[in-house]
């Protein structure tokens, strides 16, 4: 399937109670690199396999959560068209200079009805993943240090009228609906699957009634023993894990959750399948997500944490 608007997600800026912990624990037990540091104080990571400068930045707050979550478009003309169509859709719009963040071209933002900022850009420096472009190994050094994903996948994010939100992804910037939870009267959506691409989701939404709250953001591993490595590399340095691992049932990700030093939920994972355009999303009611497996397919029940604990 040739992608042609939006790319895949891009950039992930999360607050930390802590420069220092955030540092440690993100390069050197998550395991991705340091690519930069500003002089806001942001500090800049990318997975090893990712090619550009930086998928996920953090700094220092008195509150944890997330700033802001971005999409790479295709090209400038592609950035210019949705700025467009969100403005002509009604949604208001800014516009972040290019080198606001390091090695990131003009940036176009905008509020989802969530209560989540949302990016979009085209620009970012190239950086390539250590391995050569001619004839590479199928791995380097870097993924070997610490958990090692293989790139920043996804993100849950909690908040109030996802209906909207849905409308706007679908309508706009063409997002499929792949999967969803009803409500338990099956009157409406209680959880929102989407997709830009050909993953099971690259973006997810829980109706929740305080704005802006970041579930988890996701990284991507390649296989079931690497979840169950990083299980482990989790347990040797005291990482409070939340759920796993095990598989879900919606998309079919084998998973951990855990918390960072500051209480921002992360996830391991590996698997999921494909989707293409002419596929039907799938529904699961509300019972479906506990007992019938939605979160939990090994233990089939709900877990008061994943569905309470937000930042």
């Amino acid at each position: 399937m040739a992608i042609q608007g939006v790319l895949r997600p891009g950039h992930a800026q999360i607050r930390v109670l802590n420069l220092e912990q955030g540092v440690h624990f993100y390069r050197d037990v998550l395991g991705l690199l340091e690519t930069g540091r500003d002089d806001q104080g942001r500090v800049y990571f990318k997975a090893w396999d990712e090619q550009d400068h930086n998928s996920v930045v953090i700094r220092e707050a008195d509150r944890a959560g997330i700033d802001f979550f971005a999409f790479k478009v295709l090209d400038n003309d592609t950035l210019l068209h949705f700025e467009r169509a969100l403005n002509d859709y009604g949604l208001e719009t800014s516009r972040m200079p290019a080198g606001e963040m390091l090695e990131t071209g003009e940036r176009v933002r905008f509020t989802l009805p969530t209560g989540h900022l949302i990016e979009l850009y085209a620009d970012k420096t190239w950086v390539g993943n250590d391995s050569a472009e001619l004839n590479p190994a199928p791995w380097n050094a870097n993924a070997e240090k610490g958990i090692a994903p293989i790139r920043m996948d996804h993100c849950l994010l909690y908040g109030p009228d996802t209906a909207a939100a849905k409308k706007i992804l679908i309508e706009v910037l063409g997002f499929q609906l792949v999967e969803r939870t009803l409500t338990p009267d099956r009157e409406g959506e209680i959880a929102l699957w989407l997709s830009c691409s050909n993953k099971a989701h690259d973006i997810a939404f829980v109706e929740h009634s305080e704005p802006g709250k970041l579930h988890h953001v996701a990284f991507q591993l390649e296989s079931w023993e690497k979840v169950l490595r990083a299980a482990d590399i989790m347990a040797m340095n005291d990482v409070p894990v939340d759920i796993g691992p095990t598989r879900h049932g919606i998309t079919r990700g084998c998973t951990i959750y855990a918390w960072d030093p500051s209480g921002n939920r992360f996830e391991t994972f590996m698997g999921g399948y494909q989707t293409y355009p002419d596929h039907k999303p799938i529904t699961w009611t509300f019972e479906g997500l506990g007992e019938g497996g939605g979160l939990d397919y090994a233990h089939r029940k709900l877990h008061d944490t994943f569905l309470t604990v937000v930042t």
